[in-house]
């Protein structure tokens, strides 16, 4: 049985909201492994001149279990 570990991210872009969805992926790959889902929650900008591209992400993962011995 398997257990699934879910986190909120939020990446960002000057280009778009998919970059700024690729940016939180990216960035989640580099530290995490058995990554399963994305869900995208929001998107939006944000910024004084509203021109950088937010989006808040829910990702979930595949817990490793440590082998014991």
């Amino acid at each position: 049985m398997s257990v699934v570990k879910l986190i909120d991210l939020i990446g960002s872009s000057p280009n778009s909201s998919d970059e700024a969805v690729q940016n939180a992926l990216g960035d989640a790959k580099a530290s995490l492994r058995n990554i399963k889902a994305v869900d995208v929650v929001s998107v939006g900008l944000r910024g004084d001149d509203l021109t950088e591209w937010r989006a808040h992400v829910k990702l979930s993962f595949v817990i490793d279990r440590v082998q014991e011995g």
